[in-house]
């Protein structure tokens, strides 16, 4: 695997070199890259490595400003002192989050996550083809609902998420209104434009405009507020935290 590392203390990426030829000796390091601008220069005059481990704060300003500059496809493993900045890597091709010092058991949990997500979109590459080659039509527009004695139509793109309860599953739209569906969610889920709803658990799919607020909780795993509100925690476990972020990122 081809690894370029973004880091502006020495020392700290001596030290990040070790512990990855620690986890696998046939790991090459393109590049260690000290700023914003020699990382700017590298990427405009490289092929993409297959990772990224990058520092938040460098000498010359936030690394997110490396994406501004040049184009990055590949996946990130940001790491920092601080755990400020956590929900804005997001937005930056991120996979994972570790904090400093970095500990070689979460190296090597980032490293897992990485090959998972690997092997995942892999495996999946033909299915993700085909979704994106399939005319928008493959997905619903819109849903017939019962209320009462009347039926609505919902349109898809009006919905926050469905949620499974007491064998039951349930639509709610952006105006907090509840309709009872006959689908089961995982039929939901293969209607539903994939770039736009996500399978947050096995309860929930929610619609990306739907997500409030992302807050960590526990060990790897995420909280989702989601809005309108819900009375009860929505958890992401830690196995699908990687396929979330990307999915949050576009």
């Amino acid at each position: 695997m081809n690894i370029v590392i973004v880091e502006d203390e020495k020392p700290a990426a001596e030290k990040l070199q070790k512990a990855l030829q620690q986890v696998d000796d046939s790991f090459v390091i393109n590049a260690v890259l000290g700023s914003i601008a020699a990382a700017t220069a590298w990427f405009g005059n490289h092929p993409q490595p297959d990772l990224i481990f990058m520092d938040i704060e460098l000498t010359d300003g936030l690394s997110f400003k490396i994406f501004e500059k040049a184009s990055i496809t590949c996946p990130v493993i940001f790491i920092t002192a601080y755990d400020d900045y956590w929900q804005e890597a997001f937005e930056y091709n991120s996979i994972d989050y570790l904090l400093k010092p970095i500990k070689q058991e979460k190296l090597e949990t980032a490293l897992n996550k990485y090959d998972k997500l690997k092997q995942h979109f892999a495996g999946n590459f033909r299915q993700l083809q085909q979704y994106h080659q399939q005319p928008e039509s493959r997905f619903k527009k819109r849903y017939l609902v019962k209320r009462g004695a009347d039926l609505i139509a919902v349109k898809a793109e009006d919905i926050a998420y469905c949620y499974a309860t007491h064998k039951l599953v349930c639509m709610v739209d952006k105006a907090g209104q509840k309709f009872i569906l006959d689908k089961s969610l995982a039929d939901m889920e293969k209607e539903l434009e994939p770039t736009q709803f996500f399978r947050i658990n096995r309860k929930y799919i929610a619609n990306i405009n739907a997500v409030k607020k992302i807050r960590l909780y526990g060990k790897g795993k995420l909280l989702i507020e989601l809005a309108p509100p819900v009375d009860e925690e929505v958890i992401i476990s830690n196995e699908n935290v990687g396929a979330f972020k990307e999915w949050m990122g576009g």
